[in-house]
């Protein structure tokens, strides 16, 4: 499934979100093709590292719908669909018009000096139909209120053809699209391209003239019979922009010299969004005085659970240290969880009481202490100065050996169910029978917890709103069908089991874990698997081993199976490069439909926890055998919803772009893997927030 309206919705969450954008000098305005540019043509500016934006415009007769996410100050990166209006899709069954993918990439070779401009180099439609690719090299310069664009483009941007550039042989149809023709990048027709905006003084407009670089007479499916000629009597295009608020701008221009040309863009920044205030959960503890009788244990469970949504195991006190066994739940922020942890045990235990250990487990795993220096901690919330790093404050190191005597304890009565009702929602986009397939499902979800590591957990979900009644279309596919039934899967049954799991957890050493599941593994596919994962407490690396064996799920998603089987498995390498905040993920093995290739994953954290990534993997199944596409790909965003919700949470939306659903390079969906369940090892995620450090 492919959830672009997912990231737009969360572009418009975070639109709405409070922003401060006061004081930033507008240098940016955005074209017809998303990101910066004037309508048709880009410019070399950039936004800060964190920039999302959509924008949706209309010239007759396209209508382009783009995304693009900049995880680097230097680099941009999206994708769009086009609707070519007055072409029929060919395999249509309900009368759409044509749509084209694409994928962009713009890079900032050159940042503008005061003497120097800033200088792009980008490519559009990159490895994508070739329909509309063009490479450029394009040049910014500001004077006052003037941001002044120059450049060179190729390829369907460049069709004017002022000169005939590096070699003249350009294909720009590539077929059944993905493939990267390198001998045709920055080869053919060129032309200049440029022009200027004017931020009006005073005002929230913006003025645009641009030179257009192509001239419309060698347009895609000129050939199709229902292709009618786009005649343009001018190459200079103008248009207004019209920033309504810091997030929206509207944009309307006159193109081509008789076409009219509007649309709007949504646009905000992942990196800048900040926790909302957690309005229905407790407010902080104050410092109050050291008490002089050690308190009631089981209480201090009570207010703990309270205060910071971890599930209290049990507590240990002994000369100088309470010990509390947590479970992580709630809480994505351990710098947050640690400072309100702090307060409450602090105003609860006796002065002789030093530190403070909070021990936490996952899924019955050990997987860090956190150590608190109760002296310190005070320290830093009644000095005027806090201390700036919090190395003497807290201490975070693989869980250890228990020392000292006991003098009191406290255990919980295991908490065994927990489960919920809730809505799912996912869409199907820019395929022959609709251009948006939705669905709604009403979901029930549960949890049996046999034992800290033994859990039994499932989903039960109803349709209740959709237009899968237009869903007509199966792709082609010269491959087992290992994905390439979604439309059977999504329409047969209203009411389905998506998934249940037994699922067991346990630390074979310090470092080492292991999990072994079974059950129905997910929508399309029932099994049994396992996964080992050798994950050092505060080390950059990690590397884990999955090895599964399953069979397909009949389409109804009940108990029943369908005769194909398969062995899948990966082994992964996961490397913190120190590089901005990447993540590289390297997954060596065997896919879904039996062919054997390698995934590239890579991807970048804000310190809020807003992950941006990319993938794309290559087996040994050719373009040809892949089908539309040559070898899957995508983008994604993992957007903790804790930045969005009044309360607190764990909770990630995973927000996917996928061009296609094909069936190679398909892995298994499995609901947990232990590099997430261990993500408390990485210690970054506390020394990044040093959230214990605020008064």
């Amino acid at each position: 499934m492919k959830k672009p309206i997912g990231l737009l919705a969360a572009t418009f969450a975070c639109a709405v979100l409070p922003i401060n954008t006061a004081n930033a000098e507008p240098t940016l305005t955005y074209g017809a093709w998303g990101g910066a540019g004037l309508l048709q043509t880009p410019t070399a500016r950039f936004g800060e590292a964190g920039e999302v934006n959509f924008t949706l415009s209309n010239t007759d007769p396209y209508t382009r719908l783009n995304v693009m996410l900049q995880p680097f100050d230097w680099l941009e990166a999206g994708f769009r669909y086009i609707d070519v209006k007055n072409i029929p899709f060919a395999i249509s069954t309900t009368g759409q018009s044509t749509k084209d993918k694409s994928i962009d990439l713009r890079l900032r070779v050159l940042k503008e000096s005061e003497y120097l401009p800033q200088m792009a180099m980008g490519f559009r439609d990159l490895g994508g139909t070739g329909l509309f690719s063009s490479e450029y090299l394009v040049a910014n310069k500001r004077y006052g209120d003037f941001d002044f664009s120059l450049g060179v483009a190729w390829g369907y941007m460049g069709a004017r053809g002022d000169w005939e550039g590096v070699g003249t042989r350009r294909r720009n149809d590539t077929g059944t699209g993905g493939e990267f023709n390198t001998d045709s990048y920055f080869r053919g027709p060129a032309a200049v391209i440029g022009g200027v905006a004017w931020f009006v003084p005073n005002t929230n407009f913006v003025a645009k003239v641009e030179l257009d670089g192509n001239d419309y007479e060698s347009e895609p499916f000129r050939s199709n019979a229902s292709f009618e000629e786009i005649p343009q009597s001018s190459p200079v295009n103008v248009g207004l922009a019209w920033r309504a608020t810091p997030n929206l701008e509207l944009n309307v221009g006159f193109e081509r010299g008789d076409t009219a040309q509007f649309g709007f863009t949504l646009h905000s920044n992942f990196r800048k969004l900040s926790s909302q205030p957690k309005l229905l959960d407790p407010a902080p503890e104050p410092l109050l005085p050291m008490p002089a009788t050690s308190p009631n244990l089981a209480e201090i469970a009570k207010v703990l659970s309270q205060q910071t949504g971890m599930n209290v195991l049990s507590i240990e006190q002994t000369e100088n240290t309470l010990r509390v066994d947590v479970e992580q739940e709630n809480d994505h922020l351990p710098s947050r969880v640690i400072n309100h942890s702090a307060r409450v045990l602090h105003n609860r235990m006796p002065s002789h009481i030093e530190w403070f250990s909070l021990q936490v487990s996952s899924r019955g795993m050990d997987i860090v202490d956190y150590d608190i220096r109760r002296e310190a901690y005070v320290r830093n919330h009644t000095q005027p100065s806090p201390t700036p790093n919090g190395n003497d404050v807290v201490f975070a190191a693989a869980p250890g050996a228990k020392i000292g005597t006991t003098v009191d304890s406290y255990e919980a009565k295991p908490k065994r169910f927990s489960g919920g009702l809730g809505v799912n929602y996912s869409q199907n986009i820019g395929g022959p029978d609709a251009f948006i397939l939705y669905q709604l499902n009403a979901e029930l979800a549960g949890e049996w917890r046999m034992a800290p590591n033994v859990w039994l957990a499932g989903a039960l979900n109803y349709r209740v709103i959709d237009n899968y009644d237009d869903f007509n279309f199966t792709a082609p596919s010269n491959l087992p069908r290992v994905r390439t039934f979604l439309r059977e899967y999504l329409t047969t049954s209203d009411l389905t089991l998506p998934n249940l799991q037994l699922t067991a957890t346990t630390g074979l050493s310090q470092d080492w874990f292991a999990m072994g599941y079974g059950g129905l593994l997910e929508t399309m596919y029932a099994g049994v698997g396992g996964e080992v994962l050798y994950r050092p407490s505060g080390s950059r690396f990690a590397f884990g081993v999955d090895a599964n064996y399953v069979q397909q799920r009949d389409f109804e998603q009940d108990f029943g199976l369908r005769d194909y089987k398969v062995a899948t498995g990966h082994a992964t390498l996961y490397a913190k490069t120190g590089f901005e905040g990447v993540l590289a993920q390297i997954k060596v093995g065997r896919y879904l439909a039996g062919d054997i290739g390698t995934t590239l994953d890579l991807s970048r954290e804000f310190r809020n926890g807003v992950r941006i990534g990319a993938y794309a993997t290559f087996t040994d199944v050719s373009s040809e055998e892949f089908g539309e596409g040559s070898f899957d790909k995508g983008m994604y965003v993992l957007l903790p919803l804790d930045l969005l919700l009044p309360t607190r949470t764990r909770s990630v939306a995973n927000l996917t772009y996928s061009p296609l659903t094909r069936d190679g390079g398909a892995r298994l969906n499995r609901r947990y893997n232990l590099y997430e369940l261990t993500q408390d090892r990485d210690t970054d995620a506390l020394f990044g927030n040093m959230e214990w450090l605020k008064p």
